[in-house]
């Protein structure tokens, strides 16, 4: 199957979660950035005739300190096209007390997602997993947060004339994707579990003037 098909947009209820997971870790944790992501660039990988793939995403926003509440712990942020937008530091921000109005916040998000087919077995089912790490007290102010999400959908149908497979999940939505035409259907069957698992790393950096 192809994982270039497989967007967190297409998925279902219980894949969907992926994309909050992630958001989550950065609004408690850091900053969170709103405005649209700029210089984007993606790759995809996958080997003919084996189901799954891989897709990898790399975006970066850059903005400018504007305002700042140390109180609140908020900071008015202006990026690239003038646009301003909210950001709250969470309590693991320890160094927000040293951002400061003029200064340049860099997001860089890096977000890997790897679809295969589990022919062993041995997959745990859904699972997630998160690591956070921030810049120590006095030093310059930023983090690295990282979080994994897994869901396991099941072949519930398989269609050779379009070339397509319904999968069920554990909320039990359905979900029918294309699958590449150099995947062999007629090697596949109904039962089979497919894997997808998305990894969301996020830095943040303050850059003084």
């Amino acid at each position: 199957m192809n994982a270039s098909d497989f967007s967190v947009s297409d998925m279902p209820t219980g894949a969907r979660a992926l994309a909050a997971f992630a958001g989550a870790l950065l609004v408690s944790c850091l900053l969170f950035l709103a405005p649209a992501r700029a210089m984007a660039g993606s790759a995809t990988v996958n080997v003919e005739g084996v189901p799954g793939g891989v897709v990898v995403n790399t975006h970066e926003v850059v903005a400018k300190v504007v305002g700042i509440d140390k109180v609140k712990r908020t900071a008015k942020l202006q990026d690239e096209t003038g646009r301003t937008f909210e950001a709250k530091a969470g309590p693991a921000a320890a160094n927000f007390d040293q951002v400061a109005v003029g200064d340049m916040v860099r997001l860089t998000l890096t977000d890997e997602l790897v679809v295969y087919l589990d022919e062993e077995g041995g997959t745990s089912g859904e699972v997630a997993s998160s690591v956070v790490a921030t810049s120590p007290k006095g030093e310059q102010p930023g983090g690295i947060i990282s979080g994994t999400r897994q869901v396991v959908g099941t072949v519930t149908a398989i269609d050779l004339a379009k070339h397509e497979a319904t999968l069920e999940f554990k909320d039990g939505t359905k979900r029918t994707f294309p699958v590449r035409k150099d995947v062999d259907l007629k090697q596949r069957k109904v039962g089979e579990k497919v894997v997808f698992r998305i990894t969301e790393t996020i830095a943040v950096s303050v850059e003084k003037p």
